[in-house]
């Protein structure tokens, strides 16, 4: 609860961070996944998410970012709303911008454990 909140404040900023340092949170959520569940060590992290139906961190930091650019371009405030709009660079840019996350592939925990979520959603219907 303490992390979500931090990370829903920051995220359309700190979403695009160095992939370590998104590493360390995702390291940090699964050590919690583990306690809250008592899971044993050999139970596979991407199986705790599904069965606690908990996006990964990029996901999530995904996920967040896209609410606040859509509610920022349709703000009434036109610093807001000229901030957020975005312009993508061309593809030999080497600066990466806030907005570029909601483009990005997911990595390869994020898309094991969004495949065993959509497992997971169609076996319940």
């Amino acid at each position: 609860m303490c992390i979500r909140t931090v990370l829903t404040y920051e995220s359309p900023v700190f979403a695009h961070g160095a992939p370590n340092t998104l590493k360390k949170l995702q390291v940090l959520q699964n050590k919690f996944c583990r306690a809250a569940t008592d899971a044993h060590w050999c139970v596979k992290n991407s199986l705790l998410h599904r069965d606690l139906d908990l996006p990964s961190i990029q996901k999530y930091m995904k996920d967040a970012s896209e609410r606040f650019f859509s509610i920022a371009e349709s703000h009434p405030n036109q610093l807001l709303s000229a901030a957020a709009s975005y312009e993508a660079p061309p593809p030999y840019h080497f600066i990466r911008r806030p907005r570029n996350i909601i483009t990005d592939p997911p990595d390869d925990f994020t898309a094991e454990v969004e495949t065993l979520r959509e497992l997971n959603k169609q076996n319940d219907d």
